[in-house]
């Protein structure tokens, strides 16, 4: 399938971080998008497969985005399903959101590989926003970032930058199908360094505290995330902030042919939401 070919492209998680991006990104390149969620026009819900058929029916494109997290438990099986029914409905192109480093994804993205569709997993690093409109803005706003990533180094990625290659990857035909896109920001730093970069755009005294993958997954219980969803994140933190991400690609600037955008600038322009 060419980029001529793609019209219509289905975003599940369209509501996300990266989701709402890849939608506002695919209108800009003149497709037609259907953005599901699961309390949006197009009804979409991992938990529900009946509405997996008609949000796919009519499409030739569709973005995956699968919740919790891609490495969860059950989520190579749920992907695996629903890629299927894409393809037995005529959907010719997949992209899948991965995580760098995330070895728990790996069944997940096999099983999109393994569809029959055409397909492009997008591996990214730790994404900026995550700290602006994600889980870890209540602990930034509030002044003190408690989480278990030590003084390991990330190349933050703005999610901008994730959308605009997951829609080049569906419009780009033959150069970014059947690929895996490792992607990445321009720099790299600790969370030390970010939160040291978020304070100088607010003006604001805000503290990083490390503690350990476990010391964190018993907070998150006492919050009330179940014991299976916390186990999960123990486990991934333990891995995926191992420091094995402590280097930079080039996979933004060969799709997009531009350089990723920096950290920096993305603390200048969100500087609103920490305030």
């Amino acid at each position: 399938m060419t980029n001529t070919d793609i019209r219509t492209v289905l975003v599940t998680g369209a509501t996300g971080r990266v989701g709402r991006r890849v939608v506002e990104s695919a209108e800009a390149a003149g497709l037609t998008v259907r953005a599901a969620s699961r309390n949006g026009a197009v009804r979409f819900d991992w938990a529900d497969r009946s509405t997996w058929a008609d949000a796919l029916r009519g499409a030739d494109a569709a973005h995956i985005a699968y919740l919790p997290d891609v490495g969860a438990p059950g989520a190579a099986e749920a992907v695996g399903a629903f890629a299927r029914l894409a393809v037995e409905l005529g959907v010719g192109r997949l992209t899948l959101l991965s995580a760098r480093g995330e070895d728990q994804a790996h069944a997940t993205e096999r099983v999109v590989r393994e569809s029959g569709a055409r397909w492009t997993v997008v591996r990214a690093s730790w994404f900026a926003q995550n700290l602006s409109e994600g889980p870890l803005l209540d602990g930034v706003r509030g002044g003190e970032l408690v989480f278990p990533a030590g003084e390991v180094l990330e190349p933050f990625i703005d999610t901008r930058d994730v959308a605009d290659v997951v829609v080049a990857a569906l419009t780009g035909g033959d150069r970014c199908a059947d690929r895996v896109l490792d992607i990445t920001g321009p720099r790299l730093l600790s969370f030390r360094d970010a939160v040291g970069e978020i304070s100088a755009v607010t003006g604001r005294d805000i503290a990083y505290v490390p503690v350990s993958a476990k010391e964190y997954g018993a907070a998150l219980a006492g919050f009330g995330v179940p014991p299976g969803e916390a186990e999960f994140l123990v486990e991934l933190f333990e891995t995926n902030l191992d420091g094995r991400n402590a280097s930079l690609s080039e996979g933004v600037r060969e799709v997009l042919g531009r350089a990723p955008r920096d950290f920096a600038d993305f603390a200048r322009e969100s500087a609103g939401a920490w305030r």
